[in-house]
């Protein structure tokens, strides 16, 4: 499961006054940061032991007094809050009784950013109890905020590192020396765009990447930057990034060897953080699977992933072509990662214990909910659709939601029931829907099972297959004529509509119907069969059947 690895304490050294200040209570004696969660004020989510509450939108002294008694209530270490905030008597007060510290966040920073930031801190501790990484210059493997900082204690000077894309991926202490521009890169975990449009134009990155050595990045007259020296970050002739120092003037001999080594210790950490990734992914996947088999090793599996013996729903996501879209095998595996990823933060952001993982080319998710039964399933169905909703995909993602899991022992009926589910909705059988309950589906989910056991020449057959003759070979549309009257439960007057005919026109097909098939509609039994012949056929021209 995920540890604690970062106490309150590191925390705020890490991301250091640029982003938070302390406003009150004990940070250095505070718990080690267990998982960070958002507040809402219209309801209560389950916080995970020691959280870091993130108080959005929280801005009155009394108010924020209040909600810092009522998570200290609920074991939270610390409370973060839009800056400026005044402490007064009250809000001093409740920090000490509830042993909660109130922290403020820098105005004009994102809360986006802030969380992703948190939990890249908070959550190094991986899956595995035994899996404590490699220590890669005594630093451990993917650490790169630590690498920042070892390199900037090296060089005596601020450090970043960005990726590609000028994204920020970890920055040093200090960054207060430095300039607007590195300020503003840091609050927006982003290099300013007019910032790096000028890096381009000037040729600084064509610079970086032709060159193997450290490069001098000279400000712009009156800018009011200062100057910087970069590296790029490379694995073979792959580049994965660049360090940005910021420096009075061009390094010397020595200074600049020591950015070269540095750069070929970042390169290790981040390769070694996309394999950890990789790893997880792969772990957490086999651990998701083995807890949905309900088999010998699943109960030690569910406890791995962080859940407990507790009511859950399963549910099951995949993405499907359109039929104009013709993606190719590798644009459709890496969209299922994608959406995979987003699901899992998604079913995170809605209960602290949820776990969700790509097996083949489905994301299954296990989402405890304490609801009953068909409250529960309902529930897991609207975060299926508030999800699909959120999320953007040129694709078409679809989500199965399986039956209320009273326990772990229940979840691979509930996982039956999600592949189930998504099983009609990608058969295309109802037009539109991208979410369905078992329950929502369940005749057609039997008529599919049911497909599979007739072999595709006897469909249709008897009856039906005589009528479907002479409706070919007339021009004819007794088939549906005859479809229409079994969907309306034998009411000439709604099957005819549904055909816009006139009800003696319909009377006189429908007789012509019974007559070429030879079927006596006053047959019960001969009037299930047809409609089931004509149901399986419905499903076999489906544009998934």
């Amino acid at each position: 499961m995920l540890d604690p690895v970062t106490s309150l304490a590191q925390v705020l050294e890490e991301l250091g006054s640029t982003l938070l200040d302390v406003v009150c209570g004990d940070v250095e004696s505070a718990r080690d940061v267990g998982g960070v969660v958002i507040h809402d004020p219209l309801d209560e989510p389950e916080l995970p032991g020691n959280a870091l509450v993130l108080g959005v939108g929280l801005h009155e002294s009394a108010e924020i007094a209040r909600v810092v008694t009522q998570v200290g209530r609920r074991g939270a270490a610390g409370l973060v809050v839009r800056a400026p905030v005044v402490p007064d008597e009250e809000l001093l007060a409740a920090a000490r009784e509830s042993g909660v510290a109130v922290l403020a966040f820098a105005r004009g920073a994102s809360w986006t950013h802030l969380t992703g930031m948190l939990r890249t801190l908070t959550a190094e501790g991986g899956l595995d109890d035994d899996a404590d990484g490699f220590a890669l210059g005594r630093i451990r493997s993917g650490d790169l905020f630590a690498v920042a900082n070892a390199i900037a204690a090296l060089l005596d000077a601020p450090v970043t590192i960005e990726d590609r894309n000028s994204r920020l991926l970890a920055f040093s202490s200090r960054q207060e020396e430095a300039d607007p521009s590195r300020v503003r890169t840091i609050l927006g975990r982003q290099v300013p765009r007019h910032y790096t449009q000028i890096l381009e134009e000037r040729g600084v990155f064509q610079a970086l990447y032709r060159s193997g050595r450290p490069v001098f990045v000279a400000p712009l007259p009156e800018s009011g930057e200062l100057p910087r020296a970069a590296i790029a970050v490379r694995a073979g002739d792959e580049i994965l990034g660049t360090i940005w120092v910021v420096v009075p003037e061009a390094l010397n001999e020595e200074r600049s060897e020591a950015l070269f080594e540095a750069s070929k210790l970042v390169a290790m950490h981040m390769v070694w953080q996309r394999a950890d990734e990789d790893r997880e992914r792969r772990l957490r996947a086999e651990l998701l699977s083995t807890a949905l088999e309900s088999a010998p090793g699943s109960l030690e599996a569910v406890r791995r992933l962080g859940l407990k013996d507790e009511p859950a729903v399963v549910l099951a996501l995949t993405v499907v072509a359109p039929a104009a879209a013709h993606p190719l095998p590798a644009q459709l595996a890496t969209e299922r990662k994608r959406l995979a990823d987003a699901f899992s933060m998604h079913l995170s952001a809605v209960h602290p214990r949820a776990a969700a993982a790509l097996i083949g080319d489905v994301a299954f998710g296990i989402l405890p909910l304490p609801q009953s039964g068909q409250d529960a399933e309902e529930r897991a169905a609207l975060i299926a659709t508030e999800f699909l909703a959120r999320v953007g995909s040129r694709l078409r993602p679809l989500v199965g939601v399986g039956q209320l899991a009273l326990d772990a022992s229940a979840l691979a009926r509930s996982r039956s029931g999600a592949e189930r589910a998504l099983r009609v909705l990608r058969a295309g059988v109802l037009a539109g829907r991208q979410v369905a309950r078992l329950d929502d589906v369940h005749v057609e989910a039997l008529l599919l099972e049911l497909a599979d056991l007739v072999p595709r020449g006897d469909l249709p057959s008897g009856t039906i297959a005589r009528v479907a003759t002479y409706d070919t070979e007339h021009q004819t549309s007794l088939v549906e004529t005859l479809r229409a009257w079994l969907d309306a439960f034998g009411d000439v007057a709604v099957a005819s509509s549904a055909m816009y005919v006139h009800p003696n026109t319909f009377r006189y097909r429908l007789r012509r119907a019974a007559e070429v098939g030879r079927i006596d509609l006053g047959d019960p039994g001969a009037r299930l069969s047809a409609m089931l012949q004509l149901r399986l056929m419905s499903i076999r021209s489906a544009p998934g059947g």
